[in-house]
């Protein structure tokens, strides 16, 4: 059972947003939306080139309209890109719109998730291991503030970090309702 007609995904690049995302959907029978990839759609290029040619300013202010207009329909799973918790106004329409569940990594399981991945504008031509620990330090409080459940990352394939979720979302709502 859901316990919102909404289900936002937030957290860290690699936590899994998007794979668990669409096993929630389906679960919950909900439509499924990746915010990155709206935007890619709505741009008709890669999240990089948007990065490239608008910088992150112009990501952002692209990312805060469709997560305005995503948030504001019923039904939907929604990943977030990991930054959309930077601006409060996105932060305060998840919270007012939706449950939100907070799915954790911790920088070694994402430095292994992202080993292979180039397509990331933020972690291009960086130290990896440096830039995921300043952007875990700026963002996790505000993860933190607008969860409504936070699952913690486990070494596990995605089948049983799916069920887990939908375990821990279904505990947690019976738990809310129940008192």
């Amino acid at each position: 059972m859901n316990p919102s007609c909404n289900l936002f995904i937030v957290g860290p690049t690699g936590a899994g947003k998007t794979t668990i995302g669409r096993r929630l959907a389906d679960h919950y029978g909900l439509s499924f939306v990746d915010l990155d990839q709206e935007i890619e759609r709505a741009c008709g290029v890669p999240v990089s080139a948007v990065f490239e040619i608008e910088g992150e300013t112009g990501f952002r202010q692209r990312e805060s309209t469709l997560l305005a207009e995503y948030s504001a329909r019923r039904g939907v799973v929604m990943a977030t890109g990991a930054g959309a918790v930077l601006d409060p106004a996105n932060r305060r329409l998840l919270s007012e719109r939706g449950y939100v569940l907070w799915l954790q990594a911790t920088l070694e399981q994402q430095l292994e998730r992202l080993a292979q991945d180039r397509q990331r504008p933020l972690l291009a031509g960086v130290d990896r291991a440096e830039r995921l620990a300043a952007m875990a330090q700026q963002r996790t409080p505000l993860y933190e503030e607008v969860a409504d459940l936070a699952i913690p990352g486990e070494h596990e394939t995605v089948h049983a970090a799916s069920e887990r979720s939908i375990l821990l979302i279904d505990q947690h709502w019976q738990r809310q309702h129940a008192a």
